[in-house]
């Protein structure tokens, strides 16, 4: 748009009805604003077409308006989950408006990854990042507070934290799959857990435990790194087994639906032979034949949520530590009672 049609922070402020410097504070993300005013900025800005000078206002301020999201898992692993474009685009949906970029690696968990951490508030790239698979004793919470660099984490980690959090209960949505399965009459059910060093893969783990001990299940985990290959992989060891599970409970969609795929390559029939249930309740997954039992999460909601409470805790505010809705189980045709039952 040429400059002299361009939207500028008075027009926000005269549509918005709110004077430039409370329009300024909101799109700025700085304190002072309320949630409600804040919001009604960020429409209006969004109804004109407003876009920031990131440019004058890195200058002006001493910001890079720029937000670091570093994700450590193999790029194969990334492209196969249908978690991280969901939740990118819950990113996009408030950095946009907020004239936010958005900074985006992949690096190796380890060194690597502490290295582009490093890089990145060396250069002052970014005003704060967001962390996710959150892991067992995580060693990035420490680094970060070393560099003093903002943040915000997708779920509690198990040691200190400076940080503000966004949680949801991964675990209550495995817990309505094993359940469900428990109540079709499902004795033999297996869990196909991601990698154990992830808190949230441990805690949908224990979850799947706790009810099968509650149901009385006849239960076994196979361990994957998240990839549809190693969801396969896991499906067709445990239909060597000699007693075959009549039931599996998948971590994620991409694994659940290359078990199908395994299962019906061996003439298994889902769900006669076979129930399946899957977790993202992804489009995809409402697509295939039969249609995928999942639990069902808002991946692009919580992006949104992480989004705006990191740009809180750039402003200055206080850690928050939100906690989403718990997940829920649709249950759709992949899933019914064992044959005979």
């Amino acid at each position: 748009m040429p400059p002299e049609t361009r939207p500028t922070i008075a027009d926000v402020a005269r549509v918005a009805g709110v004077s430039k410097g409370l329009v300024s504070f909101a799109l700025n993300g700085r304190p002072g604003v309320s949630a409600d005013t804040r919001q009604r900025i960020m429409d209006v800005a969004a109804e004109l077409g407003w876009t920031p000078s990131l440019s004058a206002r890195s200058l002006s301020v001493g910001r890079a308006f720029a937000c670091g999201l570093v994700i450590g898992r193999s790029p194969d692993v990334i492209a196969a989950d249908p978690f991280f474009p969901s939740f990118i685009a819950g990113l996009e949906d408030e950095f946009s408006v907020t004239g936010q970029a958005l900074v985006l690696a992949v690096a190796t968990p380890g060194r690597q990854e502490a290295d582009t951490y490093r890089a990145l508030a060396a250069d002052r790239r970014v005003d704060g990042v967001i962390l996710t698979d959150i892991r067992v004793a995580d060693p990035r919470i420490a680094l970060l507070g070393e560099l003093r660099i903002p943040a915000v984490t997708l779920g509690r980690p198990d040691v200190a934290s400076p940080f503000a959090s966004v949680s949801t209960d991964d675990g209550a949505g495995v817990r309505l799959a094993a359940l469900h399965l428990a109540a079709l009459g499902h004795r033999r059910v297996a869990h196909v857990a991601g990698p154990s060093g992830m808190l949230h893969a441990q805690r949908r783990t224990q979850s799947f435990l706790d009810a099968a001990d509650a149901a009385a299940l006849d239960v076994t985990i196979v361990e994957t790194d998240f990839s549809a290959a190693d969801g396969a992989r896991a499906t067709a060891s445990l239909l060597d087994e000699p007693t075959p599970p009549t039931a599996i409970v998948y971590s994620n969609d991409s694994m659940a639906v290359a078990g199908m795929g395994v299962a019906h390559q061996r003439g298994l029939r889902v769900p006669g032979d076979l129930s399946i249930t899957g977790f993202d309740d992804t489009e995809i997954g409402r697509w295939v034949h039969p249609a995928l039992t999942s639990v069902a999460t808002d991946a692009r909601g919580w992006g949104v949520t992480a989004a705006r409470t990191l740009l809180a805790a750039i402003a200055g505010d206080p850690p928050a530590h939100i906690d989403l809705p718990d997940p829920t189980l649709a249950v759709r045709g992949s899933t019914a009672p064992p044959a005979g039952a």
